[in-house]
C-alpha cells in the first residue's frame, strides 16, 4: 500500500489539542545546574536591603520586589511581598532547563514572570511533557522533546499528555483511542500513543504532523521504538547503560574548573581541558536540538561565568563530582538515542489514518473545550499575602 504523505498525516496540535506556551522566569538566577547555589543565592537576597535587594531580584514589569501572586500549584513558598521577607530558601526542584538539561529551580512564584500554573497544577509522577523544538533547517535533532519534569527551556508549546493529575483524562483527540483500537484491533494506551508520536513526528511548514498508521504490526513496532526514547528522555527509571566496552569513562580527572570542551573525533575522546571521557560516540557529540549541541550547551550553562555583583555569580567554587555522573549519563543517552534513528527512518506508514479519515470518523476537528485546560480543583491554592481565594 502507499505510505502516507506529509500533508495527510494529521497535526499534532490537532492529537494533542491542549498546549501552554513554557514558563517565563524573566530572570536567570532562581535556576541553576545545583541546589546548594539556589539556597546561597536566596539567602543572600535575604539578607541585602531596599535598593541592593530590588537590584539583586532583577525586577520586570511582572515581578518587583512588592509585586502579589498567589503561590505555585503544589508548593509551599510563600506569598508575603518580597520587599519585606524573610526565611529560608523554598526548597529546590529540578526542571528540564535545556534540552536534555535538568537542572534545579526555587519554585517561588514570586519569582518567576509567568510561571503558567495550568502546568504546575498537573506535574506529578505520572505526568509526561512534549515538548515542541524549534525546527533548523538542515538539522537532524528531534522535533519533540518529552520530559516527566515541569520544562522551563524556551522552546515552543508544551503538551501534557494528562489533563489532571494523577494520569487521569488523557490530552488526546476525543475519540482517537477508539478509532485507532478499531482499526488496530487493540485499544491503544495514551502513553502508546506518546510512544508512537515521539518515534514517528514530521516538522513541516505548518507545523508537526504525526503519521498514524491501521497495521498492527507496523504499530507495535513504532511503539517499541517510542518507549524506549520515552524512556531515554525521562530517565526516570533504571539508568541506562552502554554494553561494556562502550561504555564512557573518566581516564583523566577533570580539573577543578573546566574552562573549554572539545571533541576528538578519531579517538572518540571527549576533552574538558586536560581531563579526559571515553569512549564518547560521535552520535553522542554530533545529537542537535533546535541546531545546537547538546553536549556544548550543557557544558557552557556549567561553567559560564555569572553577572558580576549579581546573583547568578554564585555558583561552585569547584567542578561537583555529580555534574561529572551527570555528563557520563549525558554521553550514554544521545549515544542510544541516535542508535535508535536507523529504526526510525524504517517506519515508512503504510495503512495510513489521515487526517481526512478523523473527520470523516468525528474525531476531527477537536472541539474548542479539548483545547482548553481542565478544572483542576483538587485543593485551596493560597493567593497573595496568604489569603485564600475561593474558587
Amino acid at each position: 500500500m502507499p505510505s502516507v504523505t506529509h500533508d495527510d498525516a494529521p497535526l499534532l496540535a490537532d492529537l494533542i489539542p491542549w498546549s501552554v506556551a513554557p514558563p517565563r522566569l524573566g530572570r536567570g538566577w532562581p535556576t541553576a545546574p545545583d541546589a546548594a547555589s539556589l539556597k546561597a543565592r536566596w539567602d543572600a537576597l535575604m539578607k541585602a536591603e531596599g535598593p541592593d535587594r530590588e537590584a539583586l531580584l532583577e525586577p520586570t514589569r511582572s515581578r518587583t520586589l512588592n509585586s502579589a501572586v498567589a503561590q505555585l500549584p503544589g508548593q509551599s513558598s510563600g506569598t508575603e511581598r518580597l520587599a519585606r521577607v524573610a526565611g529560608p530558601c523554598p526548597e529546590p526542584v529540578r526542571v528540564l532547563h535545556g534540552p536534555f538539561d535538568e537542572q534545579w529551580l526555587i519554585p517561588d512564584h514570586r519569582l518567576i514572570d509567568v510561571a503558567r500554573p495550568e502546568l504546575w497544577r498537573v506535574t506529578d509522577e505520572r505526568q509526561a511533557f512534549a515538548v515542541e523544538t524549534t525546527a533548523v533547517p538542515g538539522s537532524s535533532g528531534p522535533p519533540l522533546l518529552v520530559t516527566s519534569l515541569l520544562p522551563v527551556l524556551r522552546a515552543g508549546r508544551v503538551r501534557p499528555l494528562y489533563r489532571r493529575p494523577h494520569g487521569t483524562e488523557p490530552n488526546l483527540a476525543p475519540g482517537l483511542l477508539e478509532h485507532l483500537g478499531s482499526r488496530l484491533g487493540h485499544s491503544p494506551a495514551p502513553e502508546d500513543i506518546l510512544a508512537w508520536t515521539v518515534a514517528t513526528v514530521r516538522a513541516g511548514p505548518d507545523g508537526l504532523r504525526v503519521p498514524l498508521t491501521g497495521d498492527a504490526e507496523l504499530w507495535a513496532r513504532g511503539v517499541e521504538v517510542g518507549h524506549r526514547m520515552l524512556w531515554l528522555m525521562r530517565r526516570d527509571g533504571e539508568r541506562p547503560k552502554l554494553p561494556g566496552g562502550r561504555r564512557p569513562y573518566v581516564r583523566a580527572p577533570l580539573p577543578s574548573r573546566p574552562l573549554t570542551l572539545h571533541f576528538d573525533r578519531d579517538e572518540e575522546t571527549l576533552h574538558l581541558d586536560g581531563g579526559r571521557i571515553s569512549p564518547v560516540p560521535p552520535e553522542a557529540w554530533d545529537f542537535e536540538v533546535s541546531g545546537v549541541r547538546v553536549l556544548e550547551q550543557w557544558f557552557t550553562a556549567r561553567t559560564v561565568d555569572g553577572e558580576p555583583g549579581g546573583l547568578t555569580a554564585i555558583r561552585p567554587p569547584t567542578w561537583p563530582q555529580t555534574w561529572t555522573s551527570e555528563l557520563l549519563e549525558l554521553v550514554t543517552v544521545l549515544a542510544l538515542l541516535g542508535e535508535l534513528r536507523p529504526r526510525q527512518a524504517e517506519l515508512t506508514v503504510t495503512a495510513p489514518v489521515t487526517a481526512a479519515e478523523l473527520r470523516t470518523a468525528g474525531v476531527l476537528p477537536v472541539p474548542a473545550a479539548a483545547r482548553r485546560p481542565a478544572s483542576v480543583l483538587d485543593h485551596h491554592e493560597e493567593g497573595p499575602e496568604g489569603q485564600f481565594a475561593l474558587l
